[in-house]
């Protein structure tokens, strides 16, 4: 799966989120592939790929989409990685769709994962980027 999520070797990934439920296989496959540590969001990096874990009760989506902009390169990816359904702290695909447009970004593809995890692809519209 990690090969659909176009992680690049030197890849700067801006990690937002993590706990001990986040799949860490996929974690490590991720970070192993970047080639790079995880980048805090207190370094002031500008990253290629901001990986957003998010859950339901994690508060307001669409100001961590916003925040997350602020790190992301002109042609970066938002991968917003939410429980699959059926776990705890499942997130509605309807709630992605109605927040990511309100934080100016279009939603690219959707996919499992990993066994627990579902990703989806956001990203600036074609139109606004640079």
């Amino acid at each position: 799966m990690i090969t659909r999520l176009g992680i690049n070797a030197g890849d700067l990934i801006l990690e937002i989120g993590e706990d001990s439920d986040c799949d860490q296989e996929l974690r490590k496959e991720i970070f192993a592939t970047s080639g790079n540590q995880p980048v805090g969001d207190d370094d002031g990096e500008v990253v290629d790929v901001v990986l957003l874990w998010w859950r339901e009760e994690d508060g307001d989506l669409v100001d961590a989409l916003v925040d997350s902009l602020t790190f992301l390169a002109v042609n970066g990816v938002i991968w917003l990685l939410t429980p699959k359904m059926g776990r705890p702290g499942h997130v509605e695909p309807s709630d992605i769709q109605d927040s990511a447009p309100t934080a100016g970004l279009a939603q690219a593809s959707s996919f499992a994962v990993s066994a627990d995890w579902s990703a989806t692809k956001l990203m600036a519209p074609k139109a606004g980027r640079r």
